[in-house]
């Protein structure tokens, strides 16, 4: 028997306006786009992981499901940062930015330190510091030093 390896390699958002989602996270989040010769779909590299943007119509067609995408989606993607000001400093770049705080960072009943906010596609985004989670010089989770 063949089990799925447990890993992430994609995770595509579906979106309702590709460009304005594009625009979104190059403005608002400050991150730059792969280089890509596919037409219809953003790629950023994240560490170990891409993120996608694809309209969520044609997300829907190819997956031959409903695209009704009301309420509230039943996940959140985080971003663990290395430090209580480091999520800070993040909310505080949002609101110049004019990005939707959902939550503003606060500590958490789970001992760290994490707030919410939304993109223009509704999709939650949790930026969080988490001390009893330890992150290598690139971001990535890592076993205690």
């Amino acid at each position: 028997m063949i089990h799925p390896p447990q890993r992430l390699s994609f995770v595509t958002l579906g979106v309702n306006d590709l460009q304005a989602s594009r625009a979104f996270y190059i403005e608002k989040f400050g991150w730059q786009p792969i280089d890509s010769e596919s037409e219809g779909i953003i790629f950023f590299q994240m560490n170990g992981i891409i993120l996608a943007l694809f309209p969520a119509n044609e997300l829907a067609a190819d997956a031959g499901v409903v695209h009704n995408g009301t309420g509230f989606k039943r996940f959140t993607l985080a971003i663990n940062c290395y430090s209580e000001k480091e999520v800070d400093d993040i909310f505080s770049t949002f609101s110049v930015k004019g990005v939707e705080i959902v939550k503003p960072p606060e500590k958490a009943f789970w001992g760290g330190y994490s707030g919410y906010a939304r993109d223009n596609d509704q999709n939650l985004w949790e930026f969080a510091f988490n001390p009893f989670i330890h992150l290598d010089k690139n971001g990535n989770i890592a076993p205690p030093a």
